[in-house]
């Protein structure tokens, strides 16, 4: 699903985030990307959902080089994958159902068939009953139960997740992790960036952990 072969990325500030990093990860796998604060995690997921371009080395998505794709066609690989956010990234002046709808809205999806996808995702992340509601109205971790929904909508093969958990008390973040895990076991490949090594212990899926933009551990 997704190989790294040497990939370097270094910004014009002259930083270089990543160091001939390789890994790869299997088709519906599920594994963590761990390591301190400027190790790279974000670096990859971003160079993943290809928002970045990585400055040497081959990256393959679905045994595609990416790494060659015009700007034309980056839309259309995107929509193979779903991105949550530390964040959430909600539209505040939007319902919860337009947030999670936005996806579909994009794709140009139906407005009927559209609604019938955004309700099974608000009731796979249990806030079907809060859809006419606001963002703020919602807490920490039901703003991003929204992101997960949206995230997940369109059925994307490809699951990205950048310190999902990083907000939420001890509780939420098990919950959104099984979450996680719940799209894995239907056959979602999933990468989550995170710090939080006690709870990933607990999951005992793989761990590529990274320090200074190379990988230390895992494979």
């Amino acid at each position: 699903m997704i190989q790294f072969s040497n990939v370097s990325k270094r910004y014009a500030s002259g930083q270089e985030a990543l160091k001939n990093l390789s890994f790869s990860l299997e088709r519906g796998e599920m594994a963590f990307l761990t390591g301190h604060s400027g190790a790279g995690k974000s670096t990859v997921l971003k160079l993943i959902s290809l928002i970045e371009r990585p400055t040497a080395g081959q990256f393959l998505l679905s045994d595609k080089d990416v790494t060659r794709l015009s700007s034309r066609q980056v839309p259309y690989v995107r929509r193979q994958m779903g991105v949550v956010f530390q964040n959430h990234r909600l539209l505040s002046d939007r319902t919860v159902f337009d947030n999670v709808a936005l996806p579909l809205s994009i794709a140009g999806y139906p407005p009927k068939e559209a609604a019938k996808k955004v309700r099974a995702a608000l009731d796979k992340v249990g806030l079907l009953s809060k859809e006419k509601m606001r963002p703020i109205m919602l807490s920490g971790g039901e703003q991003q139960r929204v992101g997960i929904a949206r995230a997940m909508v369109n059925k994307p093969s490809l699951l990205l997740a950048d310190e999902p958990t990083g907000n939420l008390d001890p509780d939420l973040s098990a919950d959104i992790m099984n979450l996680f895990a719940e799209f894995n076991r239907v056959g979602v490949t999933v990468l989550v960036a995170s710090h939080d090594l006690a709870l990933i212990a607990k999951l005992r899926y793989r761990m590529l952990t990274l320090r200074d933009g190379q990988l230390v551990g895992g494979r």
